[in-house]
């Protein structure tokens, strides 16, 4: 948790400013007792109904300083807690958005959530309770033993025997309580991930009748951390039986040592009422001492899984401050034996080859075959494991990431739209782009004429996930949100997989003929999507197989032939 503190440096007014003033109040909780034996020993006892308004008002007057003071802790623990809070998932977030695939691909997406909200919340709430009680609850313990103490010796005695009773028993039961605290953190993000998979998934899940199995599953998980919490429940609910128990029989024993020494006169009646509050206030403190042993352990859980995103360093870092000019007399994107893996085996083996400035290059392959895999080396998604990848004659690793990400347009194989317009979602390519260029570019990606129809065009509201539209309608979005960005590469990874053929044709078509000097990707599993590009990539198990036109790779490249003749006939492959 140390390490997360930084985010509550600005608040040190209120981390002064609180503890003191419940301080305040704690002295003057532990001052009330005394107040209340001299009404009972003087006033009562004398019938001096004056003396006892007298420090009844005395009463009211610290109640009401202790409520203001408690008042105003209550403000600053809400400042700073809140305050360092937002700081801290600001600074979370921003952490994320660092992060390369690899690493948000080793944590996961639910996980992350959860610890954006749920750990955050917990940490939050931490800091409210080191301000408010850490300083409070111990004082008055100490100090309740204290004024025992100046009350009668003897009886204080009975203090410093049941107070380290209590502190025994919440130190028995909440050592057996921590261990589960992270173990309900794992269970609650599994909980999370099966949540969103249902949710998200809600269509297919409906299309293969699977309502009862998911029911099953998250059932499951969510009886997994109903058992774990009830556990902990279990064990935390010992801890007012117990502490009430060792409470109540030293109670018993200060009334019943305490009404000896009333009747030999070594004690009045007001003091045996003070120790008595004096006990009560030991008791209330530990039992507040033990939820902030609850709260401060489940607060270090979170801490650390905080910390373990915050000790991800990405594996994508800039290789210059400044934008690099590419070399204009290398081809302009290169794969010079290149290798990759995602951590369990090379999905992609030697790759290599060279493609100039302006040429279509259409990729190819089985699934599985690393086409998505080749494609994501371009922007640097991810790094190859061996060899080097070029763009611009030079190595990606050399460029600043944000150059070589502007340098590179990518639509994803699963578009994501976001909630806002369609005007928005386009201007995420090129935030300066004019309607003009939007249009232009919805024209391009074969969307204008759905668009137009639309009742308010391209400031027709967009769903989350783009909810709205239909599969096909969302790739042509996406489509046209990395054409307008204008870059010199051009990448569609299977991006038109739910148009029709002829929509496809057209729109490959109008990106050849619109896109000028702009090197395009195409990732396809259909024969008629890549044919006319340039140069053709065909992949079998992360090996390149053949590179050449179609007619080229038809003639002498088996793997390629069989693609071809799996979805055409002879005579319309062979053209």
């Amino acid at each position: 948790m140390l390490k997360l503190l930084k985010f509550a440096k600005d608040y040190k007014l209120q981390f002064t400013l609180g503890p003191a003033c419940k301080l305040l109040e704690a002295v003057l909780e532990l001052i009330v007792p005394l107040v209340m034996a001299d009404i009972i020993d003087v006033g009562v006892k004398n019938g001096d109904s004056g003396y006892v308004l007298s420090r009844g008002g005395l009463m009211l007057l610290l109640g009401a300083v202790g409520l203001l003071s408690a008042l105003v802790c209550q403000k600053s623990a809400s400042i700073a807690s809140q305050g360092s809070g937002t700081k801290l998932r600001n600074a979370l977030y921003r952490h994320i958005n660092t992060l390369s695939f690899a690493e948000i691909d080793k944590i996961g997406t639910p996980s992350l959530i959860t610890r954006m909200t749920n750990d955050i919340n917990q940490l939050q709430y931490a800091v409210a309770m080191l301000i408010r009680l850490v300083i409070r609850a111990p004082f008055l313990v100490i100090g309740a033993m204290i004024m025992a103490a100046s009350i009668n010796l003897k009886l204080s005695l009975i203090f410093f025997v049941a107070s380290p009773l209590i502190a025994a028993a919440l130190y028995f039961i909440m050592s057996r309580s921590v261990p589960f605290f992270k173990s309900i953190q794992k269970r609650l993000d599994k909980l999370s991930l099966i949540s969103r998979e249902g949710l998200e998934g809600a269509r297919v899940v409906r299309a293969f009748h699977k309502e009862k199995s998911e029911e099953e599953r998250f059932d499951l998980a969510n009886n997994e951390l109903a058992e774990t919490s009830q556990r902990v429940g279990v064990l935390s609910a010992l801890l007012n039986p117990v502490t009430y128990a060792i409470t109540n029989l030293a109670i018993v024993a200060i009334v019943w040592c305490g009404g000896g020494l009333v009747d030999s006169g070594e004690l009045q009646t007001g003091d045996i009422i003070a120790l008595v509050s004096y006990m009560t206030q030991i008791l209330l403190a530990m039992v507040v001492v033990a939820n902030l042993v609850v709260t401060f352990t489940k607060a270090s859980a979170s801490a650390a899984r905080v910390n373990e995103v915050f000790s991800l360093q990405p594996s994508i870092v800039s290789g210059s401050d400044k934008e690099l000019e590419p070399a204009a007399d290398k081809s302009f994107i290169e794969f010079d034996n290149v290798s990759f893996g995602y951590g369990g085996g090379d999905v992609l083996k030697n790759i290599s080859f060279s493609v100039e400035k302006g040429e279509t290059v259409g990729i190819i392959g089985t699934t599985g075959s690393g086409k998505t895999s080749l494609v994501n080396l371009i922007p640097r998604y991810y790094d190859a494991t061996d060899g080097r990848v070029l763009v611009g004659g030079r190595c990606v690793r050399d460029y600043p990431v944000s150059q070589l990400r502007k340098m590179c347009a990518t639509v994803m194989q699963r578009s994501v739209l976001f909630s806002g317009t369609i005007k928005s979602n386009i201007k995420w390519g090129n935030s300066n782009a004019s309607d003009e260029q939007i249009i232009k570019a919805l024209e391009i990606a074969q969307a204008k004429e759905f668009v137009d129809n639309l009742p308010y065009g391209i400031n027709t509201q967009v769903l989350q996930g783009g909810k709205n539209f239909s599969g096909g309608q969302k790739q042509r979005l996406a489509i046209a949100r990395a054409i307008v960005a204008q870059s010199p590469v051009l990448i569609l990874d299977d991006s038109a997989s739910a148009l029709d053929f002829a929509t496809d044709k057209a729109l490959r078509s109008s990106i050849k003929s619109n896109t000028g000097n702009t090197t395009v990707f195409i990732v396809s599993q259909r024969v008629a999507t890549v044919r006319d590009a340039d140069k053709i990539l065909v992949l079998k198990n992360g090996e390149l197989a053949g590179a050449g036109s179609h007619k080229e790779l038809f003639a002498d490249c088996e793997e390629y032939r069989e693609i071809c003749l799996s979805q055409l006939s002879g005579e319309e492959a062979d053209i």
